[in-house]
């Protein structure tokens, strides 16, 4: 079982770490793309949500990388984890908002876009 309780918590702590907001220098190439698929499945069926659900997407991610890595931890260690503290969070959360603002600039100079405007008709 301490085998099992290893790779599970081990699992979960890194690909939580991948999508978090600590690996910033990843979100380009986990995060984003996948709240970009997000958006584009929405936007098939919702056109105008487009922009929203690509912000929603990338949000999601992070929370879920947080939460991943939290239960990573617990299964590792079978403890409640120490808390973060205050100057860790406030990186964490400008990380986040200046991606948010790089997704923003991105969808404003229609560089990301729904999936079929990228095809115009001819």
């Amino acid at each position: 079982m301490k085998w099992n309780r290893l790779i599970k918590g081990s699992t979960l702590s890194v690909v939580g770490f991948l999508l978090s907001p600590l690996s910033w220098w990843n979100d380009l190439f986990v995060n984003v793309p996948l709240a970009l698929a997000f958006a584009w499945m929405i936007s098939i069926f919702y056109p105008p949500a487009f922009n929203a659900c690509f912000i929603l997407g990338y949000w999601m991610t992070n929370v879920l990388g947080l939460i991943l890595m939290h239960k990573g931890g617990e299964a590792l260690t079978a403890k409640r984890s120490a808390p973060r503290n205050r100057k860790k969070l406030i990186q964490d959360v400008a990380v986040s908002l200046a991606y948010t603002a790089l997704i923003l600039a991105l969808l404003k100079l229609k560089i990301v876009q729904p999936f079929p405007n990228y095809f115009p008709d001819r």
